[in-house]
């Protein structure tokens, strides 16, 4: 990477080590239960909060987007310190106490500060050699973050469909276009340096909370201790780099893309390891689905909706675990009175972490709308299971009596969940608000799988809609290649914890995030969310929800097996010879299978980069960059050009005409690269946007015509039609209308670029 790349990676780097700094009082106050005080998610926080102002005072058009307003936005949490401070009766007392109170965690903080920055450094690395913004859906994600970058107001317009605003899941790119005004790095780089941080959140985000699961479990107060250090690692490489055990057809004959067979139908072939072995089967290996994890998105780089909410999720289940803390900590009331229950309440921190989960939980679905669903059902597991009076009277619950005992004994507890689950819900509607008021959901309805025929012939049945030849369930061998390695941790805990009755505090969280991922696998085998894809019809469902199953498991796997491993080895000694071998294998076992996953991340990396493979001699090396435009130097150069010229010279979001195309192709890279909205690009994301292909359609043929129409008067109307104020005309708009006839627009504007056989024309 060049010195400018490096310099841009330490800029970043700094704006979000003040992000953090900024919000570490509130970090340190939401997560006081954590050994290393939530010292990580105070960046992540940083940018929720920071992002979340500047979009509700831009939808109200109280503040325009731009550096000034988030500098204002920046200094309010400052000058709320500083007040606090001036209020405070000893100031040079609180300041030298709070630092005291926060010296025994320099070594941590410092050591995720230096992780942090290793793991930014690292995907930037990766990326420099291959960092274009091309391929699969950048164009989207890219479209999206140079629109919302353009706005002075919100709604962001769909620089695909105007005068429409975006009608998707846009908050991680709001919160990227944020950084990068922040920043003044330009896009084109900002948008690696957000994939890279990403990335570093999630390693560094997963590696506390794995840390901090552990450090409850033996009640440490301190994070740096060999076996709460082991956890927070595996846990970080399990859910950041970890794949699945597919990577065992690295041994054996391939089979045909997107066609598997069980492993005993291969050939076995060890010597020729890895065997041109094809990374994204590991995502697409059950037929017609899409189960893809971290590492596979950190590979394609697209800035995905559920690529941004990462780090938010990761921040939901921090505060759901301080507030699973929170709960088992407080004293249960000596008396079931109206009054020890509100009493409980308000001296705990819990209404306070109840509004924040709802507010991250709006804000998780305007980032990716499935994760908010799933983590309200999680923050519900949690509220259910945390709290000590649940506890009371369980030897009761199995028997008729018993259970009516149990319930009546224990109806502050239920009042305590519907209250905090009341508090959620509304937190989660009035702060998501802003956004459902432009938003249309296009989920068109509930498929059930596998039908009965006569089921299907009703047609629609309340939510449901039973289809025909709509039957599609997932072999156990493909499930066990996806995640065996994770249910093998799972029953050889339960083992442990049924026959030994051991149980902990953190055990029951884990457990409960186990619960969810399982149910989250089991589900797509039962029903499916309607889309516009046909035969793919389950794999949009399927894909959303074990997303967040594999970082939930790959959470749970790495306590699990710490737990376990240290349970077995404290009593090794007082083992049988034949339970000793077992313990061995155990361990060995547990050795194969991670080591397994986690060597996808070398495969991947070296098929997409070619980070580890050598330059063949005399072979000119690739110049490594962080510039995601880049490629267009040679693909597109001219339009590169006027790329980079557009965004120089042209203010605001006036509409370009550009050639239009299907999905997943180069048409609309004008829009997508400068945020410039145009008459109609890809067309199937419209469809899927707007529900309807009727709506998108019909500015097909009108492209055309602007384009190809010989018709002065024909042409000035449809470009009124649309507010168009720049026509492009290059080499694909060129090849997509044979007929092009550029006359007219010289007649009915200006030409105001020209770079060889690119031209621009300005419209009055």
């Amino acid at each position: 990477m060049s010195e400018r790349d490096l310099s841009n990676i330490l800029l970043w780097w700094l704006w979000l080590f003040g992000i953090g700094i900024i919000f570490l009082p509130l970090s340190v106050t939401l997560f006081r239960s954590f050994t290393d005080k939530g010292y990580i998610f105070a960046k992540t926080l940083g940018v929720v909060v920071l992002s979340y102002a500047m979009f509700f005072l831009g939808i109200l058009k109280i503040l325009p987007f731009n550096r000034l307003s988030l500098f204002f936005l920046f200094a309010l949490p400052l000058l709320g310190y500083i007040l606090f401070l001036i209020r405070s009766k000893d100031i040079s007392k609180y300041v030298k106490n709070y630092f005291s109170n926060l010296r025994p965690f320099f070594f941590i903080f410092l050591a995720e500060e230096i992780l942090f920055l290793a793991g930014i450094y690292f995907l930037s690395y990766v990326r420099s050699f291959s960092p274009d913004i091309h391929g699969l859906e950048k164009f989207m994600d890219f479209g999206f973050i140079n629109s919302i970058g353009r706005s002075t107001y919100f709604p962001p317009a769909d620089m695909w469909f105007p005068p429409l605003s975006i009608n998707y899941y846009y908050f991680g790119h709001l919160a990227t276009a944020v950084l990068i005004k922040l920043t003044s790095i330009t896009p084109g780089i900002s948008y690696n340096l957000m994939l890279a941080t990403i990335f570093s959140l999630c390693l560094v985000s997963s590696f506390s909370l794995g840390g901090n699961f552990f450090a409850s479990f033996l009640k440490s107060k301190t994070f740096l201790t060999k076996r709460i250090l082991i956890v927070a690692v595996l846990s970080s490489l399990l859910v950041t780099l970890g794949g699945n055990i597919h990577t065992l057809y690295t041994f054996f004959k391939p089979y045909e893309n997107e066609k598997p067979v069980p492993l005993w139908e291969l050939a076995f072939s060890p010597n020729s390891f890895p065997n041109a072995y094809w990374y994204p089967n590991a995502t697409r290996y059950i037929h017609n689905t899409i189960h893809e994890f971290p590492i596979y998105s950190w590979t394609v780089a697209d800035l995905h909706g559920h690529v941004l909410d990462i780090p938010f999720v990761l921040l939901v289940i921090a505060v759901l675990f301080s507030l699973f803390q929170l709960s088992f900590a407080q004293k249960p009331a000596k008396k079931h009175s109206q009054e020890s229950f509100v009493a409980s309440l308000q001296s705990s921190g819990e209404p306070i972490l109840h509004i924040l989960i709802g507010f991250l939980l709006a804000v998780m679905y305007m980032t990716n709308a499935w994760d908010g669903i799933i983590y309200f059902l999680l923050s519900f597991f949690v509220v259910l299971f945390a709290n000590r009076t649940l506890l009371e009277g369980t030897e009761k619950r199995f028997s008729p009596t018993g259970l009516g005992a149990l319930l009546k004994s224990n109806i502050p507890y239920f009042k305590q969940v519907a209250y905090a689950m009341l508090t959620i819900s509304i937190s989660f509607f009035l702060f998501a608000q802003p956004f459902t008021r432009f938003f249309k959901p296009f989920v068109s309805g509930i498929g059930v799988l596998c039908a009965p025929e006569f089921l299907t012939n009703i047609g629609k049945l309340g939510p449901f809609l039973f289809e025909a030849d709509h039957c599609q369930h997932s072999p156990w061998w493909q499930l066990l290649i996806l995640y065996g390695l994770f249910y093998f941790f799972v029953f050889s805990f339960f083992i442990l914890l049924v026959k030994k009755n051991i149980a902990k505090r953190a055990d029951y969280f884990v457990l409960i995030l186990v619960f969810l991922s399982t149910l989250l696998i089991l589900i797509p085998e039962f029903i499916y969310a309607k889309d516009i894809y046909p035969a793919h019809y389950r794999a949009n469902t399927m894909f959303k929800l074990v997303f967040q199953a594999f970082m939930m498991l790959g959470l749970s796997s790495g306590y699990i097996f710490v737990r376990v491993i240290s349970y077995l080895k404290k009593h090794f000694y007082d083992y049988s010879g034949v339970r000793k071998v077992f313990v061995l294998l155990y361990g060995g076992t547990s050795a194969v299978l991670i080591t397994l996953v986690l060597i996808y991340p070398y495969l991947a990396f070296n098929s997409y980069y070619g980070v580890w493979q050598p330059i063949p001699e005399g072979t000119e090396k690739k110049q490594q960059t962080l510039d995601g435009l880049f490629y267009l130097k040679n693909l597109y150069p001219e339009d590169y050009e006027l790329i980079s010229w557009m965004n120089k010279n042209i203010p605001g979001q006036p509409v370009v005409l550009e050639a239009q195309g299907d999905s997943y192709t180069d048409h609309a890279r004008i829009s997508a690269n400068t945020g410039l909205p145009t008459v109609l690009g890809w067309t199937v994301h419209e469809w899927l946007w707007r529900g309807s292909y009727d709506i998108p359609s019909p500015r097909i043929g009108e492209v055309t015509l602007m384009y190809e129409t010989d018709d002065t008067k024909v042409a000035s109307d449809l470009l009124k039609k649309h507010h168009v104020k720049y026509v492009v005309i290059g080499d694909l708009e060129r090849q997509k209308y044979p007929k092009l006839s550029e006359a007219k627009f010289k007649i009915l504007g200006r030409q105001v670029y020209q770079n060889g056989n690119t031209r621009l024309h300005e419209l009055p």
